[in-house]
């Protein structure tokens, strides 16, 4: 992806971002899940002129096209490389905070759907790799090869919520006594082997959620979540959003449970995309977007 086409990315639910988050001239906002810079944009015009943009993206590649279409904002704002599991840490290395916003958008990136060589789909045939930041020790085709049956099925159902996920560990790890499982479309076509054609799903491949437990697997996103969810607040000055957008109810779950719980945040009802807008971006889809208030 060129710059050209990062700077032609549309960001999911961006009017419905701008609401929750309000911006303001003078005011800083973090987005923890910075991208392609999308959302970022969107904040910093509406915050024009001195807004300022804290961006969070430990996608190497992804950091480094945001910085370049952003760079027209200049010094209002900042790319950190860094997971934003890390960013009470960096925040306060920089001394930044309280805060008056704080943005998660928790998709794939586009940078990495449409890159077959990272191997987050199956649409094209790639190595098994499902790494959002390239430079981690642990990709999904070593979680394939060294992980236990009871533990692939364990990741299948817990993070895909796969109901046939024993089913499934038991054919892979038949499969890979014999031959590694390298690429996505040998493993799509593992998953679609081990499950019985009556229980394959009708809207998705049959494949979709064992990706997505794998991917869940490889990067840690629930602990990341679960650590951006209890840190975020305490950066957040009273009266400023946290907005969170989900794509899987495993996720949405998690991120209602803490609004609820946390005594923090005053959660807003959940919202989701237009049909206007899933009709231009279908990736919009599966979004819901959660709003929560510091009091």
């Amino acid at each position: 992806m060129t710059g050209q086409a990062a700077e032609l990315h549309l960001p999911v639910m961006y009017h419905e971002v701008l609401a929750c988050l309000q911006p303001k001239n003078g005011r800083v906002y973090v987005d923890a899940t910075l991208g392609l810079g999308g959302h970022t944009e969107a904040v910093l015009k509406a915050s024009a002129p001195t807004g300022r943009v804290i961006g969070f993206e430990w996608d190497n590649e992804a950091a480094t096209l945001a910085a370049g279409r952003l760079a027209p904002f200049g010094d209002r704002v900042t790319v950190l490389h860094a997971s934003y599991a890390e960013m009470a840490v960096e925040l306060t290395g920089l001394g930044i905070g309280p805060v008056d916003g704080i943005l998660a958008d928790l998709g794939v990136s586009s940078l990495q759907l449409d890159r077959p060589e990272r191997g987050f789909s199956f649409r094209k045939d790639a190595p098994v790799d499902m790494r959002m930041n390239p430079g981690s020790a642990i990709d999904a085709a070593t979680i394939l090869a060294e992980a236990t049956e009871n533990e692939l099925a364990d990741i299948f159902y817990h993070y895909g919520e796969e109901r046939q996920a024993r089913r499934i560990a038991a054919h892979l790890c038949k499969a890979r006594a014999s031959s590694r499982i390298q690429t996505t479309r040998q493993l799509a076509d593992l998953v679609a082997e081990a499950v019985p054609r009556r229980f394959h799903p009708e809207k998705i491949h049959v494949a979709t959620r064992v990706f997505q437990a794998l991917r869940i697997a490889v990067n840690r996103e629930l602990d990341n979540l679960v650590r951006l969810l209890t840190d975020g607040p305490d950066f957040l000055r009273p009266g400023a959003a946290f907005c969170v957008i989900t794509f899987h109810s495993l996720e949405d779950r998690i991120v209602k449970q803490a609004f609820r719980r946390d005594g923090r945040l005053r959660p807003g009802k959940p919202v989701r995309p237009t049909t206007e807008e899933v009709a231009t971006n279908p990736r919009a889809r599966s979004a819901t977007m959660r709003c929560g208030v510091r009091v």
